[in-house]
């Protein structure tokens, strides 16, 4: 489509995708400052936003990184800005949030010592609590040092990534400045101590940085800070596509490059001096703008771990449990024949993954279960999914799995579990040279009665059982023939290397899925122009595909009303008058992380509503085998309204973006509506087809469990 003509110089509606991505994670941040969050889930949110923004370092400044190397007159399509320019503004605007980082944690370390856990600045010990700290130093990380003075026989050794080290400048006898380092890598994240019925803290890195005249104790110490490096990992994976080669061990020796990738960014706990700034620098060949000194400890990820410290008042300061329902338990052992019967739309993590196991283990079993086929991109550590698939083999089924190994981060794990598949009979395949497989979909064939029947199922999520725990997700599971029949078409093309083509009731992306997208959205228009009402409402995690964004402004222009749910990055501006203005843009953060795809247009008996795996991205809509499906069934169809519904009321979690691309809190109304709680409440209420008095019941006990009550939900 044209881009429309209203579209020029600062009216541009674009934004970029890093800044939009480091306002997500801004959000992530508010929610650890946020006194309505309990205690834990706080520190939790502390350590996602620090655990995100290395990823954001590893992979996206990493990348543009690479480009503004190899391509520096390469411009993005939506702002046309050089990868030096996103670099610049992306690195201003994380130093601009590094003071509400600050105070976060500030605001958290009274809080913990309110519940008995002190964490203790080094620099300002009492007596005693050194002469402890002390003790256990010398007995418990001492012996484990390796301190290393660099001079010419000693060169500046490799720092790894994510690795704290403390560095010092030394002064000898003769004079001479040297430096030394001093790694923390075999050590824990920190040590306490008891007294007075405290828990004190105290992190490794401030113990060996406080105690470093017992280590270099024949120097003078004129300067010491801690530092810790973030590595580009975004690997180019082109020599793997060699087709002499073998896939999986070219994946493996990539693994060991990837550890030993340029530094992108050095963080310090103090301001390092000129001489040493310098000296740091150059060993990682590091511009001056890419060191970050902060308040802050380095390395906040002792937030998931920290809990663990306060066992017996954990329940009261983290989110009470709302454990997932299993509405088919009462079908367990015979769930193969129920799922033979219609279709049923699962809604995690509200309702619970048990019965896609139970599914899988029944086909495992079942004598008339013929094959199973799946795409594999994230698995659980301990997979139950895996050990399903593997009892099938071993039972004698056709068992193939579509195992994608580079899905980042998890390469390791996936190469592990394809060794386990491959030794329990099943056939595994590493999908496209040219395309990642991140489709969620799996197909059962069984043979009653002489005639081949399939059950299909296509989700949102990965196959990751953890994970359907605290993602928000949703797994169609469906007998439709036509389904069956274009999700074997689907595996098929794969396991000959071709991409899927378009297909009859499955959309399979990067052939099928985006025409027929944006025909729904051109669709609509026409609606409009025919006086009659022209509605999109699109939920997914992030969005920047030009195309998808530049016919979504001209639905706006027609006067169709749009509604997206974008979780992460938006690159599309709402609300500017004569051009977005009929474009609404909200962000859930809360409880759960929002994990779904749904995609709903127009009314009435022209709705259309689809579900799938892949995000409006360009390397979702051009790069990667993604897999959606429309959703038939009139019970499945109500669940989908529900949730849109609950998400464009939700008061709690929700933000709101400005029409300059920044983001503003819901103010929660009098009776607040959180989405979370409306759902688990539904999902509660829909077990055994609850009468309306236990409905409200479980209102009110969602109330009490989340600390509010909430307004009794209407039966759809």
């Amino acid at each position: 489509m044209p881009l429309p003509a209203q579209i020029a110089g600062n009216s541009s509606p674009f934004l970029d995708r890093e800044l939009s991505w480091l306002e997500f994670n801004y959000r992530v941040l508010s929610q650890a400052a946020d006194p309505q969050v309990p205690l834990l889930e706080r520190l939790k949110f502390l350590a996602i936003y620090h655990s995100n923004l290395d990823e954001f370092f590893m992979v996206r400044i990493g990348s543009l990184s690479d480009q503004a190397l190899l391509h520096p007159e390469k411009r993005d399509e939506k702002t046309g800005w050089t990868a030096s320019i996103q670099i610049e503004r992306a690195l201003q605007k994380i130093q601009g949030m590094a003071p509400h980082l600050s105070r976060c944690y500030e605001q958290l370390v009274p809080l913990l010592r309110e519940q008995g856990i002190e964490i203790l600045d080094c620099r300002s010990m009492g007596r005693l609590e050194e002469l402890l700290f002390l003790q256990r130093f010398v007995d418990e990380i001492e012996p484990l040092l390796s301190p290393l003075i660099i001079d010419r026989s000693h060169p500046f050794p490799f720092l790894h990534n994510r690795e704290q080290y403390v560095i010092a400048r030394l002064l000898n006898k003769d004079g001479k400045v040297r430096v030394g380092l001093v790694g923390t890598s075999t050590l824990p994240a920190y040590l306490t101590v008891q007294v007075d019925r405290v828990c004190k803290l105290a992190f490794t890195s401030d113990l060996i940085c406080h105690f470093l005249d017992r280590i270099f104790d024949r120097q003078k110490i004129s300067e010491r800070l801690i530092v810790r490096v973030t590595r580009n990992a975004d690997l180019s994976i082109t020599e793997a596509f060699d087709d002499e080669l073998d896939f999986r061990g070219v994946m493996q020796e990539l693994l060991k490059k990837r550890r030993r990738l340029a530094a992108v960014r050095l963080q310090c706990s103090a301001q390092p001096s000129p001489a040493l700034l310098g000296r740091l620098c150059e060993a990682l060949s590091l511009s001056p703008e890419r060191v970050m000194t902060e308040d802050c400890p380095l390395d906040l990820s002792f937030g998931f771990s920290l809990p663990a410290l306060l066992t017996e008042r954990r329940a009261s300061l983290s989110y009470p449990e709302a454990p997932p329902v299993n509405r088919l338990e009462a079908n367990r052992r015979h769930v193969l024949q129920y799922f033979l019967e219609g279709e049923t739309l699962l809604c995690f993590p509200f309702e619970s993954i048990r019965p896609f196991l139970d599914l899988l283990d029944q086909a495992a079993q079942d004598p008339c279960v013929l094959s199973i086929q799946i795409t594999l991109y994230r698995l659980a550590s301990h997979s139950r999914i895996a050990e399903a698939l593997c009892r099938a083999a071993e039972q004698g089924k056709q068992v193939t799995c579509l195992l994608e190994l580079r899905a980042r981060f998890d390469e390791q794990s996936n190469i592990n579990y394809a060794r386990l598949l491959e030794e329990a009979g099943c056939t595994v395949i590493y999908g496209l040279d040219e395309y990642k497989t991140h489709a969620k979909l799996c197909l059962i064939t069984a043979r009653r009665y002489g005639k081949l029947f399939t059950i299909t199922q296509v989700g949102t999520g990965n196959y990751n059982e953890k994970t359907a725990e605290q993602y928000t997700d949703l797994s169609l599971i469906t007998s439709h023939p036509g389904t069956g029949q274009d999700a074997a078409r689907i595996f098929a093309s794969l396991c000959k290397g071709e991409v899927p083509p378009v297909l009859e009731y499955l959309w399979v992306a990067p052939l099928g899925f985006k025409p027929r997208l944006l025909e729904l959205i051109r669709e609509e228009i026409r609606c409009v122009r025919r006086g009659e009402p022209g509605i999109i409402q699109i939920k997914v995690n992030s969005i920047n595909d030009i195309d998808i964004m530049q016919a979504l402004i001209e639905a706006s222009l027609a006067g169709v009303q749009i509604f997206l749910a974008v979780r992460g990055i938006c690159c599309i501006r709402p609300g500017l008058p004569g051009l977005t203005e009929n474009i609404t843009v909200k962000s859930l953060v809360g409880r759960y992380l929002e994990h779904s795809r749904i995609f709903a247009f127009g009314t009435g008996e022209r709705r259309q509503l689809l579900i799938g795996s892949g995000d409006l991205l360009n390397r979702n809509t051009r790069r990667r085998i993604e897999v959606f499906v429309p959703v038939r069934s009139l019970s499945a169809r109500r669940k989908l309204e529900s949730i849109l519904e609950a998400i464009q009321n939700d008061t709690v979690n929700g933000w709101l973006m400005n029409s300059d691309g920044s983001y503003r809190r819901i103010s929660p109304q009098e009776t607040p509506c959180d989405s979370h709680r409306l759902l688990w409440i539904e999902a509660s209420s829909s077990q055994g087809n609850s009468p309306p008095r236990a409905r409200r019941h479980l209102s009110s006990l969602f109330g009490q469990i989340f600390g509010a009550r909430l307004p009794f939900p209407k039966k759809q």
